[in-house]
């Protein structure tokens, strides 16, 4: 069994995952080296912090690859998932660790835990059960069939969102829209949504110019950020301080980069270069070509995520798989974004690269259940050929 689990499992999805990991240890390690000697008095601090995580998320992917993943289809754990979640959410907002204003740490005496990070994957999992159960309704009553998952999901993205914690809420919004969508909808009246979506977003940013903090659900750190965002050079000294600095460190890296640890930005200039905006480090170091190679391997695995997700017979894969795929999809690009100053800066990592335990345990989870996914597709495939 485990022999045919490895001979089949898509090894467009497990190489870049080995790679990126790996990458990341280099990353880190260069982007917090200034931070960490300052902070700490040894530069080498995050490094084997993050090659601990990375060793802890190798385990957990191999153990999602050769789950049974009958069990994740089970209610009495689906439900237990959610319970688990609401109450670890709800301790966050009692009992949890303040870090640059938002309480979305619980502390333990080995590392910090962000319950954010978790949630993601129990939203993707509990969509993917009850919109897999649903699969007839969705086609002859679409609305009816998403009440009770819209219900569930918001509840959770609000108690996110008071954390204050928007750039999670926002991807879990994304994620949730996106699986729904993909499970069944037709295209006209996922067209028409979209416009909507996209129409409401663009009504919303106008609101937030017009009226400011006077908006009931925008507090004063939320509202500079969407200042920095739209005239980051004039507030160079304050909410404009991160993006400028990441187009300084994009241009001074050009077309081939500094060279591996050679980054300036990262030395008290460039705010949380190992976590959100290691991206700019990466492009300064390594240039626009060390970036496009950097996303084209991403890119790779998402790509063959969403392929194992529309190559799977069962609704419950399926789903699970386009899911997983929309959170990496989905969290690269607020993260990119913010970085190239396209959106407000919203704390986001980009997956597997930055810094942090959470965010690295759950994707190595999930994308191992995505191959897990794989390798029985795959295996069904090569059945039906002999």
């Amino acid at each position: 069994m485990i022999k045919e689990r490895l001979k089949h499992v898509d090894k467009y999805i497990v190489v870049p995952y080995l790679l990126l990991t790996v990458f990341s240890i280099m990353m880190v390690y260069s982007a917090s080296s200034y931070s960490a000697l300052n902070d700490y008095g040894n530069p080498h601090y995050y490094l084997p912090r993050q090659i601990i995580f990375v060793g802890m998320s190798y385990v957990l992917f191999l153990l999602a690859l050769f789950f049974p993943l009958k069990i994740l289809k089970n209610k009495k754990y689906v439900m237990i998932g959610i319970l688990i979640t609401a109450l670890s959410l709800g301790f966050l907002l009692l009992f949890g660790r303040e870090i640059n204003g938002a309480k979305g740490w619980i502390e333990t005496p080995l590392f910090n835990i962000q319950p954010a990070e978790f949630t993601k994957f129990t939203v993707i999992w509990y969509l993917a059960y009850i919109l897999s159960k649903k699969q007839k309704i969705i086609t002859e009553n679409f609305f009816n069939a998403i009440v009770a998952p819209i219900g569930l999901v918001s509840l959770i993205v609000l108690m996110i969102y008071v954390q204050p914690d928007t750039g999670s809420a926002f991807i879990i919004v994304l994620i949730g829209t996106v699986t729904i969508f993909a499970s069944g909808v037709s295209p006209k009246l996922g067209t028409g949504f979209g416009l909507i979506g996209v129409t409401s977003l663009l009504g919303l940013t106008q609101l937030i110019k017009v009226y400011g903090t006077r908006l009931f659900f925008l507090n004063e750190n939320r509202y500079r950020r969407f200042q920095g965002f739209w005239d980051p050079f004039q507030l160079a000294e304050g909410a404009g301080l991160q993006l400028v600095n990441s187009y300084y460190a994009l241009s001074r890296g050009g077309l081939l980069g500094v060279g591996f640890g050679n980054s300036v930005q990262k030395t008290g200039y460039l705010p949380f270069p190992y976590t959100d905006f290691i991206v700019a480090i990466i492009g300064e170091e390594f240039g626009l070509l060390g970036i496009t190679i950097f996303l084209f391997v991403f890119a790779l695995m998402v790509s063959r995520m969403i392929l194992t997700a529309i190559r799977s017979k069962s609704a419950f894969n399926s789903i699970l798989s386009i899911g997983v795929a929309a959170m990496f999809l989905i969290q690269s690009m607020v993260n990119l974004m913010g970085v190239v100053g396209l959106m407000p800066i919203t704390g986001v990592t980009f997956p597997f690269i930055s810094y942090g335990g959470s965010s690295l345990m759950v994707l190595s989870v999930s994308l191992g259940l995505v191959a897990n996914v794989s390798a029985r597709v795959n295996y069904q495939r090569a059945q039906s050929q002999l």
